[in-house]
């Protein structure tokens, strides 16, 4: 048996769910689909359910009730019961005529305590008992109209969605961003009676609104159980505010503390901001395919860390172009199927041209066992014959299912490198090394002048123009890498010449994207006035200024930029790898911005004698596990720089990557202006 992992832990939380489902209605909600599509399959789900007439459902105000031949329901929820999912629950249950409720909660029963405002002092004194589970339980039978029907309420830890066996994604918590210097601001507006914090080194959760405490309780909470099931005894560490609060969470938890009693094993965690390298997320330096298909292909309905497959290819139906009206779309997550899942594996840990060759050697073997009339080619890999040899399959219905994960990807691959943003793609790239190159030789307001032509309002712009998503993109890059300069008047002038062009473009734009009417505030160009359209950009530079101010606090990792030299191009130092090269430096050095967070008295004590005495303070290179959790988003290519990192500096040591999800360049600008960052939609 292999050793416990992130998807031993997911797929022993879905037999909790597995084991109650037998010739149920299934209600999901959108975070636990996606875990259940990465950890099991949905084939998983419907062979449990086994009743010929398999219904699921997403679970929301307007799901279709039970019939009279269907008196089982299982609901399978991320989120707290309690306010409006309970509402949802109540409603769906009254409209039906289910005599056997069950409800699977992500959340534990502790976590409902606290956010029933139960104190910690009387919850300790509940230990083993479940109250809101029972009460629940008891409204479930009678809602159902009989007190004699059966209902159960139970938790079940369903926070991952593990896309590999080193890398896994929480998609309950795919909108948690760590803050920004200006929202202390907002947290003061917000809370007028709480005390003011001076900058973000001074924030912690009692310094946060109600709702981001408990949102970050809930992940805690998943992370807690989590340990539990690698048989860890966690140290935290924290690089950031956002990170040294989560940190302090789980640390002090108090059924973590128990927990910890008795664990045979060590672990470090390290949670990381990912605001103070927003460089790696925004630019385009990952030489990785997978990275590539999600940021090109459409996202999947529902789902953050997948993306549609157009399967016409397979059909006898027309293909229409754009992926907009995919049919029955294919993904990239292919749990119950051990070949495509082994493809997958290559996929995320090579570059991009052995990727594309080893799809094309999956494609050619598939098709020779099959003895289908396949025509080798050598040299390049194009869409085109990626094509032509998935098309072999389409009349072999025996042939297309067997190896149903291999064509999925293998479209994938194939509709990615024909896409028109593939080749911008290197576009970008070209751009962003000219930044770090001029960033060495020039002022800030240089390179800003260097942007300044490619802003182009739409009658302007060309197939290969940018436009203005695409111009933030690139603005960030250029904040995040740059850090923090001294205001001074050229910097201002060249910062008005964009703003003026990129206010004038916003105007002009025939529509206007999601993104756009979150920055603009405005859902059509009728309402985009040109004064809304200059304080909309004037916010989002003041947001720009912010970005480069992320790393004020920091001491070692001040900069994520090398300026070049006559032997060497300037170049982009990711954070994480500097993070990752302190962790293991062989001095084993103390590090200031890389936080121990205190569990209790005892390392309180240790701390305090380490000052005097011979007491080595905890290093998160004391223990065989890294856990290393990114607070808003990680990349492809960044968990697999991590995994190569710690291989190479100290072979044998075990990493686990998670993040809240897994990031496209456009992730971080509708991160940064959701409307809901600091107060986000728990159900309740």
């Amino acid at each position: 048996m292999s050793a416990p992992g992130v998807l031993s832990f997911t797929q022993q939380g879905w037999e909790q769910v597995l084991a109650k489902v037998k010739r149920a209605v299934v209600y999901l909600d959108a975070a636990c689909a996606e875990s259940l599509h990465w950890g099991c399959g949905a084939s998983r789900l419907l062979d449990a359910v086994g009743a010929p007439a398999c219904h699921l459902r997403e679970f929301g105000s307007h799901a279709a009730g039970g019939g009279v031949q269907q008196p089982k329901a299982v609901f399978v929820l991320s989120c707290l019961l309690k306010g409006r999912s309970v509402e949802t629950l109540r409603d769906i249950v009254r409209r039906s005529h289910f005599q056997y409720c069950v409800v699977v909660t992500a959340v534990s029963h502790a976590v409902h305590l606290t956010a029933n405002h139960v104190p910690a002092a009387a919850a300790a004194e509940l230990e083993g008992q479940q109250p809101v589970f029972e009460q629940l339980e008891e409204k479930l039978c009678e809602w159902m109209g009989s007190m004699n029907y059966t209902a159960e309420v139970l938790h079940a830890p369903l926070l991952l969605a593990p896309v590999a066996a080193h890398l896994a994604c929480t998609p309950a918590f795919a909108s948690l961003f760590p803050l920004l210097p200006r929202d202390v601001r907002l947290l003061h507006g917000g809370r007028p009676d709480k005390r003011r914090l001076g900058s973000l080194a001074e924030l912690d959760a009692a310094a946060l609104p109600a709702e981001l405490q408990l949102q970050i309780r809930c992940l805690v909470s998943g992370l807690s159980s989590l340990c539990e099931h690698l048989g860890v005894r966690e140290e935290c560490f924290a690089v950031g505010s956002v990170s040294r609060v989560i940190a302090a969470d789980l640390a002090n938890f108090a059924p973590a503390k128990n927990r910890r009693k008795t664990a045979a094993g060590r672990a470090s965690v390290v949670f990381v901001d990912r605001t103070l390298d927003l460089t790696g997320a925004v630019g385009h330096h990952g030489d990785n395919l997978v990275e590539k298909i999600i940021s090109v292909l459409p996202q999947l309905p529902g789902h953050t860390n997948d993306v549609m497959v157009d399967m016409v290819e397979l059909t006898a139906l027309q293909a229409a172009g754009g992926g907009q009206n995919v049919v029955a779309p294919g993904c990239l997550a292919q749990a119950d199927d051990a070949a495509a899942r082994a493809l997958w594996d290559t996929l995320l840990n090579t570059r991009h041209k052995e990727a594309v060759m080893e799809v094309r050697r999956h494609l050619v073997e598939a098709a020779s066992r099959e003895n289908l009339p396949i025509k080798m080619s050598m040299g390049r890999v194009t869409a085109a014959q990626l094509t032509a040899y998935i098309q072999l399959f389409k009349n072999n219905m025996q042939a297309m299912s067997k190896h149903c994960g291999l064509l999925q990807l293998g479209l994938a691959t194939a509709q990615t490198l024909s896409h028109p943003h593939t080749a911008k793609w290197d576009n970008f790239l070209a751009f962003e090394r000219l930044l770090l190159q001029s960033l060495g030789e020039s002022a800030p307001a240089a390179v800003l002048g260097q942007l300044l032509p490619l802003v182009k309002p739409a009658s302007q712009r060309s197939h290969g123009d940018y436009g203005p998503e695409e111009l933030l993109v690139l603005l960030l890059y250029i904040y995040s890498v740059t850090g923090e300069h001294a205001a001074d008047r050229a910097l201002e002038e060249a910062e008005e010449q964009v703003k003026k062009a990129l206010a004038q473009a916003l105007c002009e734009e025939a529509e206007l994207s999601p993104l756009l009417q979150k920055i603009t505030g405005c859902d059509s160009p009728v309402h985009l006035t040109p004064h809304k359209s200059k304080a909309a950009v004037d916010e989002l530079f003041a947001t720009l200024r912010d970005v480069a101010g992320a790393r004020r606090l920091m001491k070692q990792f001040k900069s994520v930029h090398v300026p070049g030299s006559h032997a060497h191009q300037a170049s982009y130092r990711p954070l994480l790898k500097q993070v990752v090269e302190e962790i293991f430096h062989p001095e084993k050095q103390e590090h200031t911005d890389i936080e121990h967070v205190s569990s209790g008295l005892t390392d309180l004590l240790k701390t305090g004698f380490s000052m005097f005495m011979k007491v080595s303070r905890p290093h998160p290179n004391d223990h065989p596990l890294l856990i290393l959790f990114v607070v808003g988003g990680v990349t492809v290519s960044e968990a697999k720089m991590v995994k190569d990192l710690v291989a190479s500096l100290k072979p044998g040591h075990q990493v686990i990557v998670l993040s809240t999800r897994l990031l496209k360049p456009l992730s971080i600008p509708e991160l940064l202006f959701a409307t809901d960052r600091l107060h986000p939609d728990l159900g309740i």
